[in-house]
């Protein structure tokens, strides 16, 4: 699969093991009647069973963007499905991509349901160790990854990468039950201090929870992605460290 070069230059940022071999393929998959269609990609060269990690698109739908993260993830020794939480063909821009966005964010429960498609094509690959599933997300996958970790599923670990991060009134944290990896920017004003004080005190509420939040100075919303303005490549990179480290730990 060939990509712009400001998302090769990204992939290219995890070395290629040797002997790899790196390989895509479209999964067509549906959700209560809706056609999803996500990208597979994992090291072909391999045949044992490995961790997976379930990549959770922006609001702008499953794009170049999240196949690159999925690539470096399978560089990484991981099966990485990059899900489709809008349906078949539906990849919104600008004000489309809030007004969708938004449709999703007041109806959790279907959000959640279009997570839990993805992880399922996920889990059900034979190369794949099922017990050892991580979701990530970006943006607004960033918070459908938080949202279906609030169902108890079963999960390794889940990470947000500048999410919105969404409260719940009562507080809807007791399905809680993998560790969350929260990585958000210090100059995000769609994720304000109140916002991240107001979901870390949420997360109090489930004293025995496993939970981190990390603040990085200067990062505007979006500050991984390399293709606009808000890029902040100093916290892309810290944020992709952090990332690798709870996935070497939550998948030991």
């Amino acid at each position: 699969m060939s990509f712009s070069a400001a998302h090769q230059t990204l992939i290219d940022s995890v070395p290629l093991p040797e002997g790899a071999v790196i390989e895509t393929s479209r999964v067509a998959y549906d959700e209560s009647g809706t056609a999803l269609e996500g990208a597979l990609v994992l090291d072909t060269a391999r045949d044992d069973r490995r961790p997976g990690v379930l990549v959770l698109h922006d609001w702008t739908g499953e794009n170049e963007y999240v196949r690159a993260r999925a690539e470096m993830l399978a560089r990484l020794g991981y099966v990485a499905f990059a899900a489709d939480l809008y349906g078949t063909g539906i990849r919104p821009e600008g004000d489309d991509a809030a007004e969708l966005a938004g449709v999703y964010y007041a109806d959790l429960p279907t959000l959640r349901a279009r997570v839990q498609a993805g992880y399922d094509v996920l889990a059900a690959d034979p190369r794949v160790d099922p017990t050892r599933i991580a979701v990530i997300g970006y943006c607004f996958g960033g918070s459908a990854s938080i949202e279906f970790a609030r169902t108890g599923a079963p999960l390794a670990g889940v990470v947000s990468f500048h999410g919105g991060l969404i409260t719940h009134d009562p507080a809807d944290v007791g399905a809680l039950r993998a560790p969350l990896l929260v990585l958000t920017g210090g100059s995000d004003p769609v994720v304000p201090d109140v916002a991240v004080v107001a979901f870390e005190d949420e997360l109090r509420q489930a004293p025995d929870l496993d939970w981190q939040v990390v603040i990085y100075s200067g990062a505007p919303h979006a500050f991984t992605l390399p293709m606009i303005p808000n890029y902040r490549p100093k916290a892309d990179a810290r944020s992709w460290a952090a990332l690798e480290g709870f996935l070497t730990e939550v998948f030991a």
